[in-house]
């Protein structure tokens, strides 16, 4: 049955979004970029902290235990890798992705099909809503 409102429902689980989320959330781990966030900046600087401390910990050298330090780093690093893939995550459900049109049978990008033929006006958007 359609949806009486006549906004097409899309599918989020798109396997290419993840794999591209996966990818971008170990090249936003530069601080360069991570700068632009700044909790996440003193998350990732405590990172690179305590993997240090855990290294000196398993010399010999450290105030704890080693597998106390090499645990909170760990959590801190899954801290920052899962907030740089919510983010990229985010970022790749809001760009244009291909659909297939139901009146003229083409492939398009998000832009409503007239009399079989795909506008370039940007007053023809078809907005979507995506479900999670």
């Amino acid at each position: 049955m359609p949806d009486p409102s006549g906004i097409r429902k899309t599918r989020t689980l798109l396997p290419a979004i993840y794999q591209r989320a996966v990818i971008d959330a170990v090249v936003k781990l530069d601080p360069r970029l991570m700068i632009r966030n700044p909790v996440m900046f003193v998350v990732e600087a405590g990172s690179i902290l305590t993997t240090l401390l855990w290294f000196q910990a398993i010399i010999g050298n450290g105030e704890a235990p080693a597998s106390f330090i090499g645990a909170i780093s760990v959590w801190l690093w899954f801290t920052v890798l899962f907030a740089n893939f919510a983010e990229a995550l985010a970022e790749g459900r809001g760009k244009p992705r291909p659909s297939h049109c139901g009146r003229c049978g083409r492939i398009r990008w998000q832009r409503s099909c007239i009399s079989g033929t795909r506008s370039g006006k940007a007053g023809n958007l078809t907005p979507r809503i995506i479900l999670l």
